[in-house]
């Protein structure tokens, strides 16, 4: 390293030191500031590559020990900040030696460290990286990097699987010479999230299986061919594209291709006749590459039939095209153990199964031409088989939801009050259009026909269909909550049922209740929770009209609170689980709002909420600190004058952290709560003994009257005037000590004007 560049590494380190030893300190604010400032003083300075070489190789390995600092934001800056190094400096491979062994043991060890999914989420996305930057230079970490992704693969998130196959993909490009001494160590856990429920992440996964077969030692073929053929009948297309394009490949490539041929080319054929063209397209174009490569390998063995066999037999199907030599010949070759297992498959109890078979066969036969007599008999008994097949054709039976609702008003139409005896039916299918529908139009359509359906029975409203069907209605959907997630149907269903039914809600308490505590639970999908919750705190600001329409919900909002709103209140890592909480705190605030629990109820469960709610004040999420101060507003509303004053002192100091919050709107909540913490103060609250609460409440506050926004200042200069009625002798001795040291002494002239005696000792 050049000497200018030397003593400008040097400058840089002299200048980060402080902030390394920093990291050591116990504040975890500290830690964080501490990583925010080494970051701007290196990566964000226009440093040449040779000092950032250097600077990387001395900050690595404090950076490493960051990734298991207790706070995630630490962590997630200093992942971030090894990142973008390993992306400037010249020599990344450098690191490998402290970073591979540090990762695998984070995120490769069979419980994995990371608790965030974000984080896990960015770990993968560096690994994808370093084998970017390092290629070869990862060889001798191939166990860790194994290890990493062994686990990862299989990671919650979504995010995570999909990108750890593809640093699957890249790794066994990179270093095809050693990747095969472990390649089929992936093949269980890719095994295991091919059926995963995002088809992206199938996709993927289907991918990287192409690479790890195709750089692998082959041993494994035999356990991947069954989850390909299965993903054949996926209803994505782009799965089965990627099907399609790695069976293509693996049949041009894969070093030991000629042992597999039979396994490979129905997989690739059944494509042929796949219901997208696109796919169509490319399963004969891989096709006619793998038929042409054939040929030009074997050339000196079918040189007579190249020169010889070039028209079409008789009776050969008009319109149709002929397929290559090469492809008729890896099919005649092939037959003898195809023909048994189509058989086989012919008569299996799937419909698509036998269904996709048959067109395999026809595919065989126009392949085979006349060397398919050789088979002939199998054959025969196979065809009939299949022509005494009851169904002849794939019915794809389409539902649209505009003609469905027609279908139902035109029967009320037509049968008008004979419509009875099926009325729950009916209700049903239009809650379900309802729900589906993203048309507004459709929607009111569907509406209108709930109205004629109360109109041909002669009820006076909808609410009063619902009440005849709410017990069947939430029997229903009670029948499979224990499968519901994000994208179940029932989820809009229970939304479309519990609002039009209005105050009807509140009469079948009984049954609502379960099912909501059942798809609540902190263990279900959260993207299904956070969505109910929303829907659950509107029922709630509109109790008395919804879900206390009878005066019973109170009966049933302590169980519901300690059972389902605070275990979900429990701090979980990652956005998703941060948005559940912020969806819960809205329907604690809507309870509290909504009078939907007594103040005797609430001063029973306070031990237990008022901790949930104060440690959402930390919350990263802004609205999440807005509901939190309300929410504690609304408790010192109801039972504040109840609570004894260990509880009231629990309170205060964190609100008064709040008024340094990024949030105007989240300080101004925080000051509401504080003024009503005062007013809570009662003739039993010991001012002697807590007057060092008060003394570090009022010393706050003073701090606070020299914010530099005045309606600030205002809010606050009108809490101490509440605190002046609780101890004025105390309030005032704390203002005339700091009255000389403030920017705008007018505002503590102002309090100390409403003192209407002098101070004593």
């Amino acid at each position: 390293m050049a000497a200018g560049d030397e003593h400008a590494a040097s400058e840089v380190l002299r200048g980060v030191a402080r902030h390394l030893n920093c990291l050591n300190e116990d504040n975890k604010a500290t830690r964080r500031r501490a990583l925010e400032l080494i970051r701007r003083d290196t990566l964000d300075r226009a440093l040449s590559s040779g000092v950032q070489q250097e600077v990387f190789s001395a900050l690595l390995q404090p950076l490493l020990r960051c990734l298991s600092d207790p706070m995630e934001k630490c962590r997630e800056t200093s992942i971030a900040m090894i990142t973008e190094f390993l992306r400037s400096v010249p020599r990344p491979e450098e690191a490998l030696p402290y970073l591979m062994p540090c990762l695998a043991q984070r995120f490769g060890e069979k419980e994995v460290l990371e608790p965030a999914e974000e984080l896990r989420l960015s770990a993968v996305e560096m690994l994808v990286l370093l084998v970017e930057v390092c290629g070869k230079n990862l060889a001798p970490f191939l166990s860790e990097m194994i290890r990493v992704l062994q686990r990862s693969i299989l990671d919650p998130f979504p995010d995570v699987k999909r990108e750890s196959c593809r640093c699957a993909v890249e790794f066994a490009k990179s270093v095809p010479e050693h990747f095969h001494l472990q390649a089929e160590s992936l093949v269980n856990p890719l095994m295991l999230t091919v059926s995963h429920q995002h088809s992206r992440v199938r996709v993927s996964v289907i991918e990287a299986t192409g690479a790890v077969i195709q750089h692998g030692s082959g041993k494994n073929m035999d356990d991947v061919l069954s989850h390909l053929a299965q993903r054949l009948f996926d209803d994505s297309p782009q799965v089965r594209k990627a099907v399609t394009a790695v069976v293509g490949d693996w049949l041009l490539h894969m070093r030991d291709r000629y042992s597999y041929f039979h396994r490979l080319i129905p997989l690739l054929l059944s494509s042929i006749n796949d219901e997208i063209p696109e796919i169509r397209l490319l399963a004969a174009d891989l096709w006619r590459q793998v038929g042409s490569q054939w040929e030009k390998e074997n050339e000196d063995d079918i040189k007579d039939k190249m020169d010889f066999l070039l028209t079409p037999p008789p009776h050969y199907p008009p319109g149709v095209e002929r397929p290559g030599l090469g492809c008729r010949e890896l099919v005649v070759r092939n037959l003898g153990r195809l023909v048994p297992a189509v058989s086989h498959d012919v008569t299996d109890w799937l419909v698509p199964t036998r269904i996709r078979t048959s067109q395999l066969l026809s595919v065989l036969l126009l392949h085979a031409e006349d060397h398919s007599t050789q088979h002939l008999q199998p054959l025969l008994a196979t065809i009939y088989r299949a022509c005494s097949e009851s169904e002849r054709d794939v019915v794809r039976n389409v539902v649209y939801l505009e003609r469905l609702s027609s279908c139902v008003e035109m029967l009320l139409h037509q049968c008008e009050s004979d419509c009875g005896s099926i009325s729950l039916q009916l209700l049903q299918v239009l809650v379900t259009v309802q729900s589906l529908s993203t048309d507004s139009q459709l929607s009111e359509k569907a509406l209108e026909t709930v109205q004629l359906l109360c109109k041909v029975q002669g009820l006076d409203s909808v609410i009063e269909l619902y009440r005849q069907h709410m017990d069947q209605l939430l029997d229903w959907l009670s029948s499979s909550v224990s499968t519901w997630s994000s994208f179940s149907p029932q989820r809009l269903q229970l939304q479309v049922v519990v609002v039009q039914s209005g105050p009807v809600i509140g009469e079948f308490l009984s049954q609502l209740m379960p099912l909501l505590c059942s798809c609540l639970q902190p263990n279900r999908d959260p993207e299904m929770r956070m969505s109910i919750f929303t829907m659950f705190a509107k029922l709630l600001l509109d109790a008395n009209n919804t879900l206390d329409s009878r005066g019973r919900f109170c009966d049933e909002s302590e169980q519901f609170l300690c059972d389902v709103l605070l275990p979900n209140l429990v701090w979980r890592a990652g956005r998703t689980a941060a948005a559940v909480r912020t969806a819960v705190l809205s329907c604690v605030l809507a309870l509290l709002h909504g009078q939907a629990i007594t103040p005797g109820q609430l001063l029973s469960l306070e031990e237990k909420l008022s901790p949930r709610v104060l440690s959402a004040l930390d919350e990263d999420s802004q609205m999440s600190r807005l509901f939190a101060c309300r929410s504690l507003s609304a408790i010192l509303r109801l039972i504040g004058t109840s609570l004894h004053q260990e509880a009231l002192n629990k309170i205060y100091p964190e609100l008064l952290k709040r008024l340094d919050d990024s949030s105007e709107e989240v300080r101004g909540e925080a000051l509401q709560a504080l003024d009503l913490w005062l007013s809570s103060l009662t003739k039993d609250y010991d001012l002697e003994l807590c007057s060092p609460h008060l003394q570090l409440l009022f010393q706050q506050l003073l701090l606070h009257l020299d914010d530099p926004d005045s309606s600030v200042q205002d809010r606050v200069l009108d809490v101490l005037k509440k605190g002046s009625s609780v101890h004025p002798v105390l309030l005032r001795r704390e203002v005339e000590a700091v009255r000389d040291k403030h920017r705008s002494p007018v505002y503590c002239d102002l309090l100390l004007q409403s003192f209407s005696s002098p101070p004593t000792s």
